[in-house]
Parts: structure tokens; sequence; C-alpha cells
């Protein structure tokens, strides 16, 4: 009997970029996730007094966060974090600081480090924010712990390619690009056409997301089938299957489907016994290795 793992102990931010909204003399924002825990202020990030200042981390591409950590300032000042907001999405306006929020922080005591739930929000950008005028935000170190998307690692072939719309373009990070198909894969219009995920290494996989194309065309994702092993018979499409996608995903939608842990290297959208247009715009792999 397989079973479903769960692991969010991947530290994704120290893999990511920071920025902030200014800058006290050399208290720079990658000072926040450098691993370190030094809470006096030379180990430390902080803005210039001023209104909303924010600090931001750009994960590289979307990530569930189910968790964020903060480590506050131990020498002095630990009050200036009381009100501090934790937002996470995709869109970079207002600088990310009007993504969904996750907590807000009514105060950190001196040095101490503070767990906040996201609940697997979904997005790149990790911001935090100070509302109000003349604010200093000051962050010790940041650590952000979510579900990695396994696609990222692998790499993708399909049956037959329409023009330049190859099989890595379902898994380069980017669910959709409005008013184009260019972030997307497709295949040629015939039949039994597939896209083939091989992940490198054998995974547990609980779920797989799908995001369809918004400009034209939705209806050719209905039909897909998802199957998930280790055989390359049959191109990998007569390995088991996870779910099918019985009804329309709507222009630009992302459905998820529960996988309950099956067990593969490759993971494949199959079109069985139908001429039609493969068309993904990002296909994204939750799961765990066999440890």
């Amino acid at each position: 009997m397989l079973k479903t793992y769960f692991k969010e102990t991947q530290n994704h931010n120290l893999s990511g970029a920071a920025t902030q909204s200014s800058t006290s003399e050399n208290w720079f924002a990658e000072k926040a996730i450098d691993r370190g825990l030094q809470q006096l202020y030379t180990g430390c990030s902080s803005t210039l007094s001023q209104t909303n200042p924010w600090w931001r981390l750009d994960l590289h591409h979307i990530y569930r966060v189910n968790r964020v950590v903060i480590t506050n300032r131990n020498d002095c000042c630990a009050e200036r974090i009381n009100g501090m907001e934790i937002r996470i999405g995709n869109p970079l306006e207002n600088n990310s600081n009007n993504n969904p929020i996750c907590a807000v922080i009514p105060a950190i005591p001196a040095g101490e480090s503070y767990s906040y739930s996201c609940g697997g929000m979904e997005g790149r950008y990790m911001n935090l924010i100070i509302p109000g005028d003349m604010k200093i935000l000051t962050l010790c170190e940041v650590k952000v712990y979510g579900e990695e998307n396994l696609a990222l690692k692998g790499t993708a072939v399909q049956s037959t390619t329409y023009y330049h719309w190859g099989a890595a373009n379902a898994i380069d990070g980017i669910r959709y690009a409005p008013g184009v198909a260019s972030y997307c894969s497709i295949t040629l219009n015939q039949l039994n056409q597939w896209w083939r995920l091989d992940l490198l290494e054998y995974y547990y996989i609980y779920k797989v997301t799908i995001t369809n194309r918004a400009d034209c065309c939705s209806e050719r994702m209905t039909g897909v089938e998802i199957r998930i092993g280790n055989s390359l018979e049959n191109n990998g499409n007569s390995n088991p299957r996870c779910a099918v996608v019985t009804s329309r995903v709507p222009p630009g939608g992302t459905v998820s489907f529960n996988c309950n842990g099956m067990g593969g290297r490759y993971v494949n959208m199959y079109v069985p016994n139908i001429q039609t247009y493969l068309t993904l715009c990002e296909v994204e792999v939750y799961g765990t290795g066999n440890f």
C-alpha cells in the first residue's frame, strides 16, 4: 500500500533574492537570509525611517508557503517589528505589498524567533511590510518553508511540437502570460498526443497541478489523463492513472488533482483516442522522495 508523504523542511528562502524599500547604512536586505542568527544590528537588515517600509523575498518560482519564521533584533528596538504584515503572492503591483496577507505580527520579543502558519498560500514573492509613517523595518533572519514544485527539477518531452511551443514551456515556473501562449507547450493536432515529465528520481507524488491556456482553446484540456510510474512502455502512457480531466478547465484556470502518494519517476499527460492539440501552460508536481 502506498503512503502519502508530506515534507516541508526545504528552506526555500536561501535560494531567493532579497530587496527592501530603503537601506540604513550597511544593513542590507540580504542579511536577513544569510543563515546567520546573529541578532545584533550588524547581522540584520534595516530600512530607513519612512512611510510603509517593506522587505521582499523573490523565491524565483511559485511555491506553496506553509510557514514563515522571523527572528527579531536582540540589542534594542524590538518594538519596531510590531504590526508587521506577512504577504504572499505573485503580482509586483505596489512592490507586491498588495498581495494577500498570511499574518500580522503584534510583537516579537527581542532576540526571539516566531513562526507563522500560511496554510499553503501560493506565490513567488514573500513581503514584510509595516504600514504607517516614520517606521523602520529591521529583520535579523527570515526563513520560508514550503512545498517544492518538483517539476522545476525535471525535464520534459512531448509526442510532437507545434512550431516553437516546446515541452519545457510547461515547466518554466510561469503559469501564464496573459494574452499569449508563448509560455505554454503545444503538440500537433494528432491522435493520442502526450507530454512527459522526467523527475530524474523516484518520488511519492501527492498532487499534480495543471494550468490551462487563457487566450483560446480551453476545451483542449478536457480528457487529459495524468499517469504516474516508472515504466517507459508506450512512452510512459501505460503507467497507473492518477486522474482524468473530466470537466472543462476555465481559460487560464488552474486545477489540482490528488494522487495519494503514487510512486514514480515519470508524470505523463495523455489524451487517448482523441485527435487534438495537447496544450499545457504549466504543470506542477508536489511530492517527496523515498526517505
